[in-house]
């Protein structure tokens, strides 16, 4: 399994928690893993749409209690 990344974006209202996770995913390498944790509801959106938009792959979205779970996977170059 490739190289993932924990991103802890908890407390934090949009746009940061996208912000946070381009960011993240600029510094690493194609095909690696970064989950997130946030607890926006807005983010739910927010990162269907970048998947989409970004090419990046959204592989889970998940809500436990008041956390929501992203793993996007880095698009290859």
């Amino acid at each position: 399994m490739s190289d993932s990344q924990i991103l802890d974006v908890t407390g934090l209202n949009c746009p940061m928690p996208l912000l946070k996770a381009k960011q993240a995913l600029n510094a690493m390498a194609a095909a690696q893993r970064l989950k997130v944790l946030a607890t926006d509801p807005g983010s739910v959106r927010d990162f269907e749409v970048f998947s989409q938009q970004s090419g990046h792959e959204l592989l889970e979205s998940r809500q436990e209690g008041d956390t929501y779970i992203y793993v996007l996977q880095k698009k290859s170059v």
